[in-house]
């Protein structure tokens, strides 16, 4: 990108001369902000970027996208204002520039679906991958296996909401060949935004789910929202391919919505991609045969836990629709990264294991690594610690509760963490887990304690909660606790 791309992408200004001025990236973080970069100042509930304007130029940026009107910063080198309306070229061309527009943010957002149309080469293919669960470890794994044959451009980290998807546009370059773009949804409307911008050829839906029911409102709200993806593809006829899990009526009823090819999965033989003889091997990973164009292969998975299967199913009718062989797609399953396990186990206090699945948290996610703890019976006694599911809606306590029964039949003990977790304790007293063994505490702070207590002697912990309860601070606390009694050893 050079600074002419940018000011055609956010202004509609055509300014040839500046295509001698090289933008290295696009950056939202002042303090990420390298010689090079532009700074994009937004204005977020606790925090404005305008505020360090400034600090993004004394950095480097050779350019701030800003609000109209934003005083010159302090203390920062002298920077020339352009807008639709002015443009002093002689200035441009030798000082960092202040792009100024109505809506910095409304501006990334152009200014990615500019790049995606100018940076894409020909043969560029866009995969988008949404649902209620398991969307960044579906996108982690499909452009691991893709990269096996392609040049791979896909979202980092968690970059799939209205500020993430553009970034992850903005990185796009015309050697790449595959893009994976994972896509979030709070609102109606929103995916189908991420599709304007994005343009994919392949839509990817993992399962809907009562995740974000507070602000949809219904489970047939969250389906219509996901179903944008659908919507936005090209027709089979011009290469779009809907990939749809078999095993969820909701999501196999969208194939009535796409113009797009369909590709059908799942764990029966009704999918056109499907799996049998699933067989989990705990911290091992999960064997499986996976059968599609007629054909079976045996597969050695090291993700954990049976529910990984489904998501390498969603990969593998990807790779297919992308022309890969099934024998390629099976050897590229065997070899993903830490990258993409998402379930991390580190070691705990007194040997034990600790599975740190604390990025978030549903009804069906919390299940999976239930499940998950249940397969693994050679690290001694089982302890989960469950937080609060946030954004249920009416529903919060029944799943709760849910929750809770099927941890009574999983785990020895059960620390719940968070007002709502209350009810996973009842739930868990009311299908059989004795009451002493059932805890419940406010605080991550208490259930550390709690944990110093009942963490004895070598054992298996799921530490599991929704993003808002910030439950990596108990795994931290593990790990600390682990890492000081070696220490001690050692003096």
């Amino acid at each position: 990108m050079h600074v002419a791309d940018l000011l055609e992408g956010t202004l509609g200004l055509k300014v040839p001369a500046l295509a001698v001025r090289p933008v290295r990236r696009v950056v939202i973080d002042s303090r990420a902000v390298q010689p090079g970069d532009v700074f994009v100042a937004l204005s977020g509930e606790r925090t404005d970027g305008h505020a360090f304007v400034g600090d993004a130029l004394r950095r480097g940026a050779v350019a701030a996208i800003v609000r109209r009107g934003t005083p010159a910063p302090q203390e920062a080198p002298s920077a020339a204002r352009i807008s639709a309306a002015s443009l002093p070229l002689d200035a441009a061309m030798q000082q960092p520039l202040l792009v100024e527009v109505e809506d910095p943010l409304a501006a990334l957002q152009a200014l990615a679906a500019f790049w995606r149309i100018k940076a894409a080469a020909p043969n560029l293919r866009v995969i988008g991958v949404t649902g209620s669960v398991g969307k960044t470890t579906t996108k982690e794994l499909i452009a691991h296996v893709l990269a096996q044959r392609f040049r791979v451009l896909k979202s980092e980290g968690n970059y799939n909401n209205e500020i993430g998807v553009p970034l992850t546009l903005l990185n796009l370059r015309p050697q790449h060949e595959k893009l994976v773009v994972e896509m979030g949804m709070y609102a109606r409307g929103e995916i189908a935004a991420y599709c304007r911008w994005a343009k994919p050829h392949v839509g990817v839906v993992t399962m809907i789910a009562p995740v974000h029911l507070e602000r949809l409102g219904s489970i047939e709200a969250i389906a219509q929202a996901k179903a944008e993806l659908l919507e936005a593809l090209p027709s089979a006829e011009e290469g779009g391919v809907a990939i749809l899990n078999d095993d969820d009526p909701r999501v196999r009823a969208m194939a009535a919505v796409t113009r797009a090819r369909v590709i059908t999965y799942g764990l029966t033989p009704s999918a056109m991609v499907w799996a049998d003889a699933i067989e989990s091997r705990g911290l091992q990973g999960v064997r499986f045969t996976l059968h599609a164009q007629g054909r079976p292969v045996h597969v050695r998975l090291p993700l954990l836990g049976q529910h990984s299967v489904q998501t390498a199913l969603r990969a593998a009718a990807v790779a297919l629709a992308e022309g890969m062989t099934l024998e390629a797609i099976a050897e590229a399953l065997t070899t993903p990264t830490a990258e993409q396990l998402r379930l991390i186990t580190v070691r705990g206090p007194h040997g034990s294991l600790v599975i740190d699945d604390t990025y978030n948290a549903s009804p069906e996610s919390v299940l999976a690594a239930l499940n998950l703890l249940a397969e693994i019976t050679d690290e001694g006694p089982r302890v989960a610690v469950l937080g609060d599911m946030l954004e249920l809606g009416e529903v919060e306590q029944r799943a709760h509760e849910e929750i809770g029964c099927r941890a009574a039949a999983v785990a020895h003990v059960l620390i719940g963490v968070g007002a709502r977790a209350r009810w996973i304790c009842q739930g868990a007293r009311a299908c059989g887990l004795a009451p002493e063994r059932v805890i419940h505490v406010q605080s991550n702070a208490e259930a550390l304690e709690v944990l110093r207590r009942v963490v004895t002697q070598r054992c298996v912990i799921l530490v599991k909660g929704s993003r808002g309860m910030r439950m990596e601070e108990i795994v931290l606390g593990l790990r600390a606790a682990a890492e000081s009694a070696v220490e001690e050893t050692n003096a």
